[in-house]
């Protein structure tokens, strides 16, 4: 019997590490184990390989070598980042400015902060998703030290107006900081130009490897050390470099920021193809998120009667890998605090699904899932009375 084939669309979860960035880190487990911290020649070798990736990442950003910091990821770079300018500024503020969809890596830092005296204010977004400049301009006080907005959702897929919202910072003399870790490798960034004073990523978005992530710190920005320790990364950040992880960073990032338009193009098309036919086979169902300012791959889609869970159940049951728009948190359904905050109703949040495309999907993929996931919302309506109600409502108005 032929072995089943998976069909992977949760790239916005992870991705699988490209075959180019294994046998660039393979040599770092083995044969240049050296730590880069001794004085022989060996760990002369390992140092070289972190300096090498911090070009390759500070090439791909439009930054300086010296601008970057390797981290275990984006949730470090997050907490460093926040954290991290709020202890080393709070003489000259106490302000820190986030918006309501941010990743918990975010929220989470900035609930931390308010426990310690700082005061945080959440923007709201428009039903697209998207914050507005004008918000942001009006959020800042003599006393606002810190804004952190993400350059892209990670569940809906809508990029921010990362310029201008950078842009009205500096205008106020206050630091800006991007959670840009759905970003890279969609979108081109350039963070001189854009007006970002610190930025995260990490390497398992775009192709890399897990547990390996970065900070861009712009010259002259005042923060304070998340972890301590020895002397690692310019003192900036303790703890024995992961010189597989950092090396596999710089391929990943090499190799993403390559060909940004052809690679995008690619993957939007399969998507725009997915979403149309979605539309079209499935009543009673609406996309979330930006219809145009979104990211390449992503579908977030709602469907009424039903709970999203129910259809990652049945998809995995044929081999189709997605995500919800939902969580379980502490044994109790909750709704996205993402869709919520645009406005989508509690009980369409609940219906909801995130298709999220990449290097791991063929146009064929986009066939089967028009094939399956209308058979399957079909079935599952079916043993929604709220649907039967409806359906029944509508018959008897025609």
């Amino acid at each position: 019997m032929a072995e089943r084939r998976i069909i992977y669309m949760d790239h916005a979860a992870t991705t699988f590490t490209r075959p180019d960035v294994v046998s660039a880190m393979l040599p770092y487990f083995t044969e240049h184990f050296g730590n880069p911290s001794s004085v022989y020649s060996i760990a002369r070798v390992t140092k070289e390989a972190i300096e090498r990736s911090r070009i390759q990442v500070a090439t791909a950003l439009g930054a300086e070598q010296d601008e970057i910091y390797f981290t275990g990821g984006g949730t470090e770079s997050d907490n460093w980042a926040i954290k991290g300018v709020a202890l080393a500024n709070r003489k000259r503020g106490n302000h820190i400015i986030t918006s309501k969809i941010e990743h918990h890596a975010v929220l989470h830092s900035c609930q931390f902060l308010e426990k310690e005296g700082f005061e945080v204010t959440y923007l709201p977004v428009d039903r697209n998703g998207m914050v507005s400049p004008e918000d942001l301009e009006k959020a800042i006080t003599d006393r606002t030290i810190l804004v952190t907005i993400m350059y892209a959702n990670n569940e809906i897929g809508t990029i921010e107006p990362i310029a201008e919202l950078g842009a009205i910072a500096r205008k106020h003399n206050v630091y800006f900081h991007t959670d840009a870790v759905q970003a890279i490798g969609s979108v081109p960034i350039d963070v001189k130009a854009q007006n970002i004073d610190l930025l995260s990523l990490s390497a398992h978005k775009f192709y890399g490897p897990k547990g390996i992530g970065a900070l861009y710190i712009k010259k002259g920005v005042r923060i304070e050390n998340l972890l301590h320790g020895g002397g690692q990364e310019k003192r900036r950040r303790a703890g024995t470099e992961n010189i597989p992880g950092i090396v596999g960073l710089g391929r990943a990032i090499e190799l993403a920021t390559a060909d940004i338009p052809g690679h995008s193009a690619r993957v939007a098309a399969m998507r725009d193809r997915l979403v149309t036919g979605i539309l079209e086979k499935i009543p009673y169902a609406r996309i979330n998120g930006h219809p145009e300012k979104r990211l390449p791959g992503n579908i977030n889609i709602s469907f009424e009667f039903i709970e999203g869970e129910s259809i990652l159940i049945w998809l995995d049951d044929v081999g189709i890998c997605a995500s919800t728009g939902s969580a379980c948190t502490s044994g109790s359904l909750e709704p996205s605090h993402v869709l919520l905050a645009t406005g989508l109703p509690v009980e369409i949040s609940h219906g909801s699904l995130r298709l999220t495309l990449g290097d791991a999907n063929k146009p064929g993929d986009v066939d089967v899932i028009l094939d399956v996931l209308p058979k399957v919302v079909s079935k599952l309506r079916e043993m929604s009375p709220l649907h039967q109600k409806t359906e029944k409502d509508r018959r008897c108005d025609v």
